[in-house]
């Protein structure tokens, strides 16, 4: 423990990081810029040798950055977890999604922890980011590492600390995010806590590595529920006649008791989406159910549908049916500004717009392919630039990820008919028929 606390001190410490997504290779970020180096692992062969060879792929993080850190030697990907016994600290991030019942899916950590399991020496510090429910440090990676003969807390070190990472956010890095840390033991939450400390802006030690499992699923599933309650409001505030977004502004103008959350075409991201059902799968398991996740989890799945139905309602207007209407998506992001496609609502559109004969097309300015989807049956398409011709083409343009590079007053000048799930087009008079939905 003293020489790793030392090695931690003076930052000669390898951190190695397992999984190089939108988590991970933020993270090793911040620890090459506190004066670490990463020996960074992942499965997927192409990350590695695409990062080898200097380039990146999150928007994000820029290749010149890349190669730079693989000149200078401070980061080493790698696809051989045969090196798992090389670093001083282990982080992990790797996913955690839902199988098709909506239960965790444990699969990537299990694995995982295995690998390092077979590897693991003394004088180590393992801490798992990926967000899950609580209990699962404890129950499901610790009887895993116990393979290895080794004793937690006097042989190697075990914490949990959830990631917090927010693509897109030029307001938060992985080193400005405060970071919460829970170990299994004191020793284990004093080392994590000094690795940490090193790297970002503020660390918050809790008693436990559920408390800290906790806190993550917290976190989303605040999130997720008030999403949910704006997603309602604007289908109730809808049939009244009211814009939900001017009441929103009107509302968040108290300056206290209400935080602004916005209305959509549904959930995406790999957190809020899936988050919440970890913790009403853990209520399951002890018999007490969790209503307000559960109907979230119902409104918000809703959205496509609610959304489609406008698009249908607004074409019928114009005496146009779907079938047959020449429809474009704008954004599959899953958010504004980010090249990140996981479980975005736009697949889901895709689908059921497809599904009523509509000929689509779409355009995201990060996104250049379509990606292939673990739920969705995903058509092969690549983006269309928004030429006036294009657009003039369209018999529906539907807004769905409101990147900032869009000019949002020639979009509508150059359309027919636009279906608005964002308010994107907020102010913007003149041209196409404007829907919100």
């Amino acid at each position: 423990m003293t020489q790793l606390a030392e090695k931690i001190a003076d930052k000669s410490a390898l951190v190695g990081i397992v999984g190089l997504g939108y988590v991970g290779l933020p993270l090793a970020r911040a620890f090459i810029d506190a004066g670490y180096k990463i020996l960074g692992f992942d499965v997927d062969q192409h990350k590695v040798d695409q990062l080898l060879a200097g380039e990146s792929y999150i928007g994000h993080l820029s290749s010149e950055w890349v190669s730079e850190c693989i000149g200078q030697k401070t980061f080493e990907p790698t696809a051989e977890m045969a090196r798992l016994g090389e670093p001083d600290a282990i982080l992990i991030c790797v996913p955690t999604p839902l199988s098709e019942s909506r239960d965790p899916d444990l699969s990537y950590v299990e694995d995982t922890t295995r690998e390092i399991a077979r590897w693991l020496r003394p004088g180590q510090l393992v801490v798992l980011e990926s967000t899950t429910y609580p209990g699962t440090t404890r129950d499901v990676m610790l009887p895993l590492l116990a393979v290895s003969g080794l004793t937690c807390g006097d042989d190697y070190y075990l914490a949990y600390s959830p990631e917090r990472e927010d693509p897109g956010n030029p307001d938060f890095s992985a080193g400005s995010i405060p970071k919460v840390v829970g170990g299994y033991d004191s020793t284990s939450l004093q080392l994590a806590d000094a690795l940490y400390r090193a790297a970002v802006s503020e660390v918050i030690p809790v008693s436990s590595c559920e408390v800290a499992e906790a806190c993550k699923v917290l976190e989303n599933t605040y999130r997720a529920v008030n999403i949910a309650l704006v997603n309602e409001l604007k289908k109730l505030f809808d049939r009244l006649g009211i814009d939900v977004w001017e009441v929103i502004d009107a509302a968040k103008t108290k300056p206290f008791g209400f935080q602004a959350f916005y209305p959509g075409p549904g959930l995406g991201g790999h957190c809020i989406p899936i988050d919440p059902f970890y913790l009403s799968w853990v209520a399951r398991k002890h018999d007490m159910p969790t209503r307000f996740i559960e109907l979230t989890g119902e409104v918000n799945a809703s959205m496509p549908d609610y959304v489609v139905e406008r698009v249908s309602l607004a074409l019928n207007d114009q005496g146009k049916p779907v079938k047959g209407s020449k429809i474009c998506i704008l954004g599959v992001a899953y958010k504004r500004d980010v090249d990140d496609p996981r479980e975005s609502p736009s697949f889901r559109l895709l689908e059921l717009l497809a599904a009523r004969g509509a000929e689509l097309t779409y355009n995201d300015p990060h996104i250049p392919v379509l990606p292939s989807m673990r739920h969705y049956q995903v058509p092969e398409l690549t983006s269309q630039e928004l030429t006036p011709e294009f657009l003039a083409e369209q018999d529906c343009v539907l807004i769905a990820t409101d990147h900032s590079a869009y000019d949002y007053g020639q979009i509508v000048a150059q359309s027919q008919l636009v279906v608005d799930t964002r308010n994107a087009t907020a102010g913007v008079t003149g041209g196409a028929t404007i829907v919100k939905a």
